[in-house]
């Protein structure tokens, strides 16, 4: 059929096989992360607990599981299915069968994971749900091994792709005088949400690098995205070049999984031949692997599946006229849904860069009565830094949410809801939320007072590790909140 030479792109086989496989294993991470931690953040004793906010929740018409009834046995169930679906997309098993299976797939995992976000309150608001959310309802429409991918589905992907580049360049270029005057990485090294064990290595770099650095993002975020959707090989080494400085946002912080996402959406330009020249041992005809037609020819498109993909495909188109706009606007919004369902987002990040490091120090104490003599013992975190001789972990795409809200207190305000709730399950001793954290100091027992101090830290120099073995050197600023107890008749 002639529409078949247009609509149907064999070509770019691997790049749907490592969309396909790459999205559903952030959505396994993304599952296992809300496993291990929404429980005690947002379960039924949690921080912030979800049945309080179902009744304010209602009224927003957000689609979620949830809305009906909540429990952390059901909230459990949801995550090991996301798991379990997830791993045999990562497998590739719903692949092998006709193109329904997959998008059955990777909806369910849109829906089960949209509806953990949509009561997942200050914990989960963050652009990159929304970015897992979007592409993996645009990556359920690439079809199975028996279709070829549709050309309209990868380019909506590239389209996502530009958003977000695009989108996080016109931020920065609007944002803070420091992107402007290429200065803008003489702190964010440093100053960044959750530093990675190379991120005091990239901070020392000399002041010409990161202005450098700086220039290089400029050319990435806002030249490099209009290539993307150039003939090939222009948009495969478009592709190339964004990849590359994703993975160096990769190795220089922890950032969860926004910058593996961009680097997976950077393959939907990438066709065969270009990743064959590139890495040859992919193969140039992996278009033909699956194939039931003995000349290897490759599969056809059925006619149905044709019509489903076109219908997506014009519904996303008209979904973008918002954030299309938005991009043009000079008050551009960042990380904006314009719909419930969270398809086809504006993006950004970091317009402003944050010059000073603020950390928030919770400490306890078993003593009766509290004071600067008292023994007050530190309470360590897994990601954020603390102990100044600790080297800071790696642990993207993994999200480690307890400690990124703590990186937001002093930048708002140290007096939010959630952060009082958990000072006082630190002193009830709750176990669910002691093991968010890397260390508490009590072994279990209940401190009898807790303290909030504010600390300014900065990476240590070369010459100051040497001397001391301290990555950080850390300044006392003041006391943020002042000893706090439990209720006499709550101990």
């Amino acid at each position: 059929m002639e529409w078949a030479a247009w609509f149907d792109a064999p070509e770019y086989e691997f790049a749907r096989q490592v969309l396909q496989r790459g999205v559903a294993t952030l959505f396994l991470v993304a599952f296992l992360s809300c496993r291990n931690q929404f429980p005690a953040l947002l379960g039924e004793r949690g921080l912030l607990p979800v049945p309080d906010y179902l009744d304010s929740f209602r009224r927003r018409r957000r689609p979620s599981l949830f809305l009906w009834r909540y429990s952390d046995r059901l909230l459990r169930l949801v995550c090991w299915c996301g798991m379990a679906i997830s791993a045999t997309l990562v497998l590739g098993l719903p692949q092998l069968g006709p193109p329904w299976l997959p998008m059955i797939a990777f909806l369910a995992l849109w829906l089960l994971y949209m509806s953990i976000v949509n009561v997942g309150q200050t914990f989960y608001g963050f652009g990159w749900e929304m970015l897992l959310l979007e592409a993996g309802f645009t990556v359920a429409f690439l079809g199975s091994d028996q279709t070829p991918p549709p050309r309209t589905i990868l380019i909506l992907l590239v389209w996502l792709l530009f958003r977000l580049e695009f989108g996080a360049g016109m931020i920065k270029i609007r944002g803070g005088s420091e992107w402007r005057d290429l200065t803008a990485l003489y702190y964010h090294h440093e100053t960044q949400p959750m530093p990675g064990p190379l991120s005091r290595q990239a901070h020392l770099l000399p002041k010409p690098l990161h202005r450098m650095e700086v220039l290089g993002n400029h050319f990435a975020q806002l030249v490099v995205p209009f290539f993307l959707f150039a003939p090939q090989p222009l948009a495969g080494v478009a592709a190339g070049i964004v990849i590359f400085t994703q993975l160096w946002l990769v190795a220089s912080g922890n950032f969860a999984w926004l910058n593996w996402m961009a680097i997976l959406l950077a393959f939907a330009a990438v066709s065969d031949p270009v990743a064959h020249a590139v890495l040859p041992v992919i193969p140039l005809d992996w278009h033909t692997y699956g194939s039931t037609d003995s000349s290897g020819a490759g599969a056809q498109t059925p006619v149905w599946w044709l019509a489903v993909v076109l219908a997506v495909t014009v519904l996303l188109l008209v979904l973008s006229y918002w954030p299309a706009r938005n991009l043009l606007q000079h008050r551009q919004l960042m990380n904006a849904s314009f719909n419930r369902w969270q398809l086809v987002n504006t993006y950004g990040a970091f317009g402003t860069v944050t010059k000073l490091r603020i950390e928030i120090v919770v400490e306890g104490t078993l003593d009766a009565e509290p004071d600067d003599d008292s023994d007050w013992r530190e309470y360590a975190f897994r990601g954020k830094p603390g102990d100044v001789r600790r080297l800071p972990r790696q642990w993207a795409p993994y999200h480690l949410r307890l400690d990124w809200l703590m990186w937001f207190l002093p930048l708002r305000t140290v007096h939010e809801e959630w952060f009082y709730a958990f000072l006082a399950k630190l002193l009830e001793a709750d176990g669910a939320v002691l093991r968010l954290l890397r260390k508490d100091p009590f072994d279990g027992a209940r401190p009898r007072w807790v303290r909030v101090h504010s600390y300014l830290y900065r990476f240590a120099s070369r010459a100051e590790y040497r001397e001391t073995g301290q990555r950080w050197i850390r300044t006392l600023l003041y006391e943020a909140i002042p000893p706090l107890s439990l209720p006499p008749g709550s101990r």
